[in-house]
């Protein structure tokens, strides 16, 4: 079935594959150019662009500041440290024989640093948005740094950026090579669709196309209707590269940027534009910039021209921290080797990989980081592919191959105290599965001993959004996200959350061991193939099963899926063959999860809580975006019987309110004791229970 869903339209796209193999060095990362010019050690300069108060104070900490700046910095092409970053031996050099970047940070810290904690957090900024300064942690004392990594991000308002270099060939002349992009109408219409496209990399900026002239070998767009239909071309003859409007209508003005077609978009159908791209950026200069920002803040006193570190001295401990599309990146961080600074010592301390399922495709020729992976779109994207398993002794039975995530941190002992925090959707949607078993699914793997993996029962990616229906998380997060049903508000889940940073910190500084890891499993049943799921029958709803797969796919022979490295010459991919096991979570009678941690909402629960959404629109098979959904139960034993509805009504589990908020009140204890929540939530959240009733 699944060649059927790769199979590319016959002569045509086989022969774009072919013929856009790309030109300049296949690069493998290592520079093998002519000896270094460089004359000095790279240089970082800081340059601080405003200071602000931030308004309010935090507990005894008091003040907060807000300082907003660039960090330019250099990258030595010939240190073995950066020989895997893809094609930075093609990055035009400064000078001193450096490779240069520069990224935008945000920093917040104690107006009086004496009181600052000694822990630096930094958060991972998410396709260029910055984190906010958490207001807990920041009456315990803790610096909080947002700073960029990301090479594609554009420089707008509201964004951090990254600026790293085009890679050229040792002529001076633009690399090409073949790229693919989807472009995704949400309605229809005859105006041009923007480049770069994709369900989650849209706003991000694309690569151009080597040239406009779309009927030349390497350029083909087709479209179909779900991720396994055979795919229609659409005639070179019936698109173009241009901007088209109500004024200026198709072919439009050629422009590189923008993609329209001859008689308008049409909503039913997925488009798939394989294009030969050019001057792809050197994206893999965003792990270094990572690297040498945590360790000038850390341990440096003052900038390459003597500009002072605003929290120099005042850094013992760090901890990375990323949610979704940063979590991966951090996963990669420590994959690739870079939580080793120059000087040999760990980077990060601690990190914090929140519902960041794969790993992120950051270190490869024309890369895209802002990708994901989806049961209909970007089902074979760049990001998926790359190892999963943590533990550095780890095998792959699909690939053969051994090593783990931790493999490279292992050799050189610089693994950082490492957490996963996973919801049901990682499951479902983004095949995170392997990274719990072998690679077929048949029995669990044993995890490391500085990691901690922790599934939050019953929640959904979308952590603390409130419940809304589909209609209104459409108009809030675009169509893919309009669901069947109602979503989960995952409200309970952020206590659990903030929770585990606290224990995260007590990890990294004193040394206290961490809870242990709360997972679903093979052994025990809580961890089985989506057929097995006994979901109850539930009136007015129907449970499909729908489980994203991942197979094995080749992107040609340049190409290191296992690490997200190297040139892909395959587009789209080949299945290989072969498909990873792919498991979700048990769920009880109710159809909420088993395993994991039960946060309040589930732990005493007055509906169903899920990981997963259906898709309402017609014909699609695919589920609603990275939303749950909720399914409420009966409030009383009449409604139940009438309805047919097979689960507990409210007034049989508690019997009045008194007794719901009894049954919350030891769920929170509970959670305290055993350090899933902390006091002051576990009060807050029992008050509020309090002041909105479920039961008379």
């Amino acid at each position: 079935m699944i060649q059927k869903h790769l199979r590319i339209v016959a002569t045509a796209m086989a022969f774009s594959v072919l013929s856009a193999c790309g030109s300049g060095d296949s690069g493998s990362g290592t520079d093998r150019s002519a000896a270094s010019t460089k004359s000095a050690a790279p240089q970082f300069k800081l340059a601080i662009t405003s200071t602000t108060d931030v308004p309010g104070t935090f507990g005894s900490i008091g003040a907060y500041q807000k300082i907003t700046g660039t960090l330019t910095g250099e990258v030595d092409p010939g240190d073995v440290a950066n020989g895997i970053i893809q094609d930075l031996s093609l990055a035009p050099r400064n000078a001193n024989g450096m490779v240069e970047y520069r990224s935008d940070f945000i920093l917040f810290k104690p107006k009086d640093m004496s009181k600052a904690n000694g822990v630096l957090r930094y958060d991972a900024p998410n396709r260029g948005t910055p984190v906010d300064i958490d207001t807990y942690f920041a009456s315990r004392g803790y610096v909080f740094l947002s700073g960029a990594w990301q090479g594609d991000v554009p420089s707008v308002s509201g964004k951090v950026a990254l600026q790293v270099p085009v890679a050229k060939n040792p002529d001076g002349s633009s690399i090409t090579g073949p790229y693919r992009s989807e472009l995704l109408p949400s309605v229809a219409t005859t105006d041009s669709l923007p480049l770069p496209g994709g369900a989650y990399n849209y706003a991000m900026q694309p690569y151009a196309p080597a040239s406009l002239d779309n009927t030349q070998p390497g350029y083909v767009l087709t479209r179909r209707v779900n991720e396994g239909d055979p795919r229609q071309l659409v005639p070179a003859s019936d698109w173009r590269f241009a901007k088209c409007d109500a004024g200026q209508p198709f072919p439009g003005t050629p422009d590189g940027g923008n993609v329209c077609v001859k008689g308008g978009w049409d909503p039913a159908y997925m488009y798939e534009l394989v294009y030969v791209a050019k001057d792809p950026k050197v994206m893999g200069v965003g792990l270094a910039t990572l690297r040498d920002m945590i360790d000038f803040f850390r341990g440096k006193t003052a900038d390459s021209q003597g500009v002072a570190n605003p929290v120099a001295g005042a850094i013992r401990y760090t901890i990375g921290s990323g949610v979704s599309q940063s979590g991966a990146f951090l996963k990669t961080f420590v994959h690739l080797g870079f939580n080793k600074t120059l000087s040999g010592a760990k980077v990060f301390d601690g990190v914090f990989d929140l519902i960041g399922a794969n790993q992120n495709n950051i270190n490869m020729r024309f890369a895209i980081p802002g990708g994901a992976a989806g049961v209909r779109s970007d089902h074979t994207a760049y990001g998926i592919a790359g190892t999963r398993a943590l533990a550095s002794d780890s095998f792959d039975d699909l690939t053969q191959q051994s090593g783990g995530i931790f493999s490279r941190c292992t050799a050189t002992d610089t693994c950082p105290k490492f957490f996963v925090g996973l919801t049901g959707n990682e499951f479902w949607t983004s095949t995170v599965s392997p990274l719990l078993t072998d690679a077929l699914g048949t029995r669990d793997l044993r995890q490391p001993d500085n990691a901690r993996i922790y599934f939050f029962a019953s929640a959904h990616h979308l952590l603390g959004l409130p419940s809304m229906t589909g209609t209104q998380i459409a108009a809030l997060l675009g169509p893919m996200y309009n669901g069947m049903y109602k979503t989960n508000g995952n409200t309970s889940v952020t206590l659990v959350v903030r929770a585990l940073y606290q224990d995260m910190e007590q990890w990294v500084v004193n040394g206290t061991q961490p809870p242990d890891n709360q997972l679903p499993r093979i052994d025990n049943g809580t961890l089985v193939r989506p057929n097995q799921v006994n979901f109850p029958a539930i009136p007015g709803m129907r449970f499909t099963g729908l489980a994203n797969t991942f197979p094995m796919l080749s992107w040609g022979p340049q190409y290191e899926p296992q690490d997200e490295t190297g040139v892909a010459t395959q587009l789209p991919p080949s299945y290989a063959g072969r498909d990873y096991g792919i498991l979700v979570p048990q769920v009880d009678a109710d159809g909420n999860d088993l395993g994991g941690i039960r946060s309040l909402d589930v732990a005493v629960p007055v509906a169903t809580n899920t990981g997963w959404n259906t898709t309402a629109f017609p014909g699609r098979i695919d589920q609603a975006g990275l939303s749950g959904s909720m399914f409420p139960f009966a409030k009383t034993d009449a409604d139940r019987l009438a309805s047919g509805d097979p689960r507990l009504s409210v007034i049989a589990r508690y019997g009045n309110q008194a007794g719901y908020i009894a049954a919350l009140r030891a769920a929170a204890n509970d959670l305290v004791s055993r350090r899933f929540m902390l006091q002051t939530d576990a009060d807050v959240a029992v008050s509020a229970a309090q002041a909105a009733p479920v039961l008379p």
